[in-house]
């Protein structure tokens, strides 16, 4: 226990050299450079908006419910499970880059935390459209932005249960959409869809059932009037770098 005490205490650069050579698995090499890597496991961050800024499309007493209990409680979950671990000076990417080793408890939840924390924000009540950069490899991979969005709209309203669909850039810089169950996401190395999340939406019941009940497929519809197309645009621009 002494040991590991001291470990947590030693600077955050030297623990990530020595987990190189242990047990931890590395993110893949065109993760490293990701605005993920400065994301930070510790701080549970404010909602970018009001609750009820995304109204009528999703209602401001589920947003309120799902930012403040369902979010938080994944993050509360989760720092309590990493917590005296080594897990707790990863960083998300390192974590997830060997989650299949890290038990129920972190994957779960810290699944939760981060899939949360990046879709809400791809969400905005100013929704915009994709650059032309985005636009060209949307073309490039589904043949047009109208069937990007059907094709994305049926790996959500498919999903049996509880899941997320995504929009994600594969190792070999190509656009590709798919599904993760519970709070698995494309990051993971237990995910049967690897790559870089640029889209997210959450189907879980607990986001759309005030408003929408069993109708998923017209959350999902609605979901199209919220994207934060500027914020996938970043990501997509930092994705390809």
């Amino acid at each position: 226990m002494e040991h590991k005490s001291t470990m947590r205490k030693i600077g955050a650069g030297i623990i990530a050299l020595l987990i190189v050579t242990g047990s931890f698995a590395t993110p893949p090499e065109n993760l490293k450079n990701s605005a993920m890597e400065k994301f930070d496991i510790h701080v549970f961050p404010a909602l970018p908006y009001a609750y009820d800024a995304l109204e009528p499309y999703i209602d401001a007493r589920t947003m309120e419910i799902h930012y403040d209990k369902h979010h938080r409680a994944y993050f509360n979950n989760f720092i309590a499970a990493i917590k005296d671990t080594p897990y707790d000076s990863k960083t998300i990417l390192q974590i997830f880059a060997s989650v299949s080793e890290a038990g129920d408890a972190i994957r779960n939840n810290g699944g939760g935390f981060y899939n949360h924390v990046f879709f809400w924000n791809n969400l905005s009540p100013k929704s915009g459209k994709p650059s032309a950069e985005l636009t060209e490899a949307i073309n490039k991979a589904f043949g047009s932005f109208d069937k990007f969005k059907e094709a994305f709209s049926n790996s959500a309203k498919t999903r049996f249960g509880s899941g997320w669909a995504w929009l994600y850039l594969t190792s070999d810089k190509k656009l590709a959409v798919g599904s993760t169950p519970n709070q698995d996401n494309p990051l993971m190395d237990v995910s049967t869809i690897k790559g870089i999340p640029l889209l997210a939406l959450d189907v879980w019941e607990h986001a759309y059932y005030l408003k929408y009940q069993n109708r998923r497929p017209e959350y999902v519809d609605a979901f199209w009037n919220v994207v934060n197309w500027d914020e996938v645009n970043r990501r997509y621009a930092e994705a390809i770098k």
